[in-house]
């Protein structure tokens, strides 16, 4: 279960490395309301995981909240993540007739060292279920549809599969990835080899791993990363480690004082290069106008509804204060004339405030 989500904080998205995400419905409302929606969300999920080449390790669908253990490939996890919530948001508001915001504020994801922590985490996420008492023991959640555990002892279906490279695979020996597999075939290959050398062996230890983590309980130190919750929790885990070392914490980040280190680096030089790429005016107003349900003819009209107005601020601010846009540029997008577009930059950031989706589809921190 999640408890608290950490203070809001730039995330770290560099390529390539292990992350723990989770997102959890607006003041802990239900996301998943049946089958149906949590068949509608792993649907978009294995489309958009085959994608964008992103592997998923383990997952799991709890009522108010999920759990997703990712790699990226060349596509950052923000777009992975925007693609995955706005679009089972709008899906999920049609059929259930409502309006508004569905997730609770930003996704969270802890970047995670691998050696230490793939494992752990499979387990981890895989019982969630068991704790949030939604399958009574082991021997069910071991055929529980919405959770990875069942797929991996292949009790079930991989539905991370996209239905048209769903193929099965008769093999005793876990082969070597193959390109004509799906990417969350090979995961599911990937993940077995930890435990053996065929599947039965691989199937039987990682049932046994799994089932030794029962008792563990909540496990708080997955949650969230710096050394101390990396050491469970206590200080006194960081007793002996050298000075520099014990002074390498980051509360994004699961992991040794080395890798934090590590990763803080990287990810400030995926950082760098990535401001050189700024969003283009015509992909802020395209966006914003998904996003308030307008059309980007009425932003570029001369029309004066109040929602229009709104939605032109937004597209002001974001463009003028966090993307260095000039104020004549912006008044020329959007054909207004630049004394307007300059008194209403200020309105924009109230209205956006209002908005934490559009922030997240916006990367507005």
């Amino acid at each position: 279960m999640i408890d608290n989500f950490m203070p809001r904080q730039a995330r770290l998205d560099a390529p390539g490395v292990l992350q723990h995400v989770m997102a959890r419905g607006i003041e802990r409302s239900k996301i998943f309301c049946d089958d149906k929606d949590r068949s509608s969300f792993l649907e978009r999920l294995a489309v958009i995981l085959e994608e964008t080449q992103t592997q998923c390790y383990a997952w799991a669908l709890i009522p108010n909240h999920f759990h997703l253990l990712l790699r990226t490939g060349p596509t950052p996890l923000s777009t992975v993540m925007r693609r995955l919530m706005t679009g089972y948001a709008v899906t999920f508001n049609i059929r259930h007739r409502r309006s508004g915001h569905l997730f609770q504020n930003r996704y969270k994801s802890v970047v995670c060292e691998e050696d230490p922590y793939l494992q752990e985490l499979i387990r981890y996420i895989h019982l969630n279920p068991l704790r949030a008492k939604l399958v009574k023991d082991l021997k069910e959640l071991d055929k529980y549809l919405w959770t990875g555990h069942s797929a991996l002892l292949g009790k079930r279906k991989n539905p991370l599969i996209p239905k048209q490279a769903d193929q099965p695979n008769r093999k005793s020996v876990i082969p070597n990835p193959k390109s004509e597999m799906s990417l969350a075939e090979r995961t599911i290959q990937d993940v077995l080899r930890y435990f053996g050398e065929s599947f039965k062996v691989a199937r039987r230890r990682y049932r046994q791993f799994v089932k030794n983590g029962i008792d563990q309980g909540k496990c708080p130190e997955f949650q969230g990363g710096g050394l101390v919750r990396s050491a469970g929790g206590e200080k006194a885990g960081l007793l002996g480690r050298r000075k520099e070392e014990r002074e390498k914490g980051d509360q994004r980040i699961l992991g040794s004082g080395d890798f934090v280190g590590d990763v803080l680096r990287k990810a400030g030089e995926q950082l760098e290069s990535m401001t050189k790429k700024r969003m283009s005016l015509d992909e802020i107003i395209a966006i914003v106008a998904n996003s308030t349900e307008t059309s980007i003819e009425d932003l570029k009209s001369t029309g004066r509804k109040r929602k229009l107005a709104h939605a032109r601020a937004v597209i002001a601010y974001v463009a003028i204060r966090n993307l260095g846009y000039m104020g004549i540029e912006v008044a020329e997008a959007l054909s207004l004339s630049p004394s307007t577009v300059s008194q209403n930059v200020e309105k924009g950031k109230i209205f956006l405030d209002r908005d934490e989706d559009l922030k997240v589809i916006l990367q507005i921190n």
